[in-house]
């Protein structure tokens, strides 16, 4: 649960500099429209797992929907790499932290206490829901739950990616402090160093060298972010030299169906890690210098402006349908999907109930200047969704 703001997205590219030139830090930062678009993309990949996982199709179907989705964890993985990205985008030199902070808050917060309320109504309200513990509710609604690894999941379970994207945000104000610092040879080599640590925690993962499993773990998940920052750096100083739009999603479309080949869990990230950080900058890149895009049609923008409230909200419904379809009902192919269709269209419009009557007037209100003569604060970054 890993986004510039949608408002800044919609810059007409026009304001881009150069080709290979770097942007200056006072300038209104051009639109990244493409983002939003991939971002509902990733979302939609996280919903695909949760349909398998909650057993709508059977026989043929079911094989067709894992083949397909099976590797949708890799979404939250995309997440954290764009919120890296997009928050270095859109940082500005001066920008305090704690007004950093307060934008994060009334970016992400809001929808996570309405969905969090949600999932403790439905925990004492529908059968066979597991109910939190006092201490567990109150790591959740402070986001921190996921540092202990039997707590991750508690309430709305999506949220685990929110304890993540808090780390990341408590870290931020000091790892752009040190990208600034560093010069374009020193951020690629922060970028490598960070590759490597995502190889050797996977390494570990997979045998077992810690008791927990480090999927959900924030500090674990912190590298992933560390390179969208890392590469957002390089656009910025006119440094970037990955492949183009094409080349790149190709590779993250390998990395993606190499999932099931390796071991489950935090070791996917391999796979697909490489292919995001090259698909979020080179669609930034085509953003910049008008180059064709499909990831900025004005609808799939406007699905991705939703993407976060979709992400929090989808999980909750499909464990209210078990109420009246039963755990794993393995449909045929038709009546699955009906019902994921019914499903999806339900989450889609209480997506578009949570961003236009709770995101956007919490984000207004919590962001409203406290004085007619304070400057306006830099835009917000898109926060990232989460599993």
């Amino acid at each position: 649960m890993i986004t510039a703001t949608n408002r800044a997205l919609r810059t007409p590219p026009a304001r881009a500099g150069a080709k290979g030139a770097g942007l200056s830090p006072s300038a209104a930062m051009p639109s990244l429209p493409s983002l939003t678009g991939l971002r509902w993309m990733a979302a939609l990949l996280v919903f695909g797992l949760h349909v398998n996982n909650f057993g709508y199709f059977g026989g043929a179907g079911g094989r067709y929907v894992k083949w397909g989705f099976g590797a949708g964890a890799t979404g939250v993985s995309f997440f954290f790499v764009l919120s890296g990205f997009v928050l270095t985008w859109s940082a500005r030199p001066g920008d305090r932290a704690l007004a950093f902070y307060r934008r994060r808050i009334a970016r992400v917060y809001p929808v996570h206490l309405v969905t969090l309320v949600l999932a403790l109504i439905m925990a004492y309200t529908l059968a066979h829901q597991p109910r939190p513990t006092p201490k567990q509710a109150l790591a959740n609604v402070l986001l921190v739950h996921s540092w202990w690894r039997p707590w991750w999941q508690t309430l709305n379970p999506v949220s685990w990616s929110l304890a993540c994207e808090a780390f990341f945000y408590a870290a931020f104000p000091l790892l752009i402090l040190v990208l600034r610092r560093l010069g374009p040879r020193g951020a690629v080599a922060l970028g490598g160093l960070s590759m490597a640590a995502v190889l050797v925690l996977a390494r570990a993962d997979a045998h077992h060298w810690w008791k927990y499993a480090l999927y959900s773990f924030p500090g674990a998940r912190l590298p992933e972010f560390v390179l969208g920052a890392v590469a957002a750096r390089l656009v910025l100083l006119g440094r970037w030299r990955g492949p183009g739009l094409e080349a790149s999603l190709a590779l993250a479309l390998i990395g993606y169906f190499l999932v099931p080949q390796v071991t489950p869990g935090y070791t996917a990230t391999v796979c697909t890690l490489a292919g995001f950080t090259l698909l979020i900058p080179a669609a930034a890149v085509a953003d910049l210098h008008g180059l064709p895009s499909l990831w900025r049609g004005r609808r799939l923008v406007r699905l991705g402006e939703l993407s976060f409230a979709f992400y929090m909200i989808h999980l909750l419904v499909l464990r209210t349908g078990t109420q009246l379809l039963g755990t794993k009902p393995h449909f045929g192919v038709l009546a699955g999907l009906a019902v994921t269709a019914i499903v999806f269209a339900v989450s889609l419009a209480l997506s578009w109930l949570l961003y236009e009557a709770v995101e956007c007037p919490a984000r207004r209100l919590l962001l409203r200047r406290r004085s007619s003569h304070q400057a306006p604060e830099p835009a917000p970054a898109p926060a990232a969704a989460p599993d």
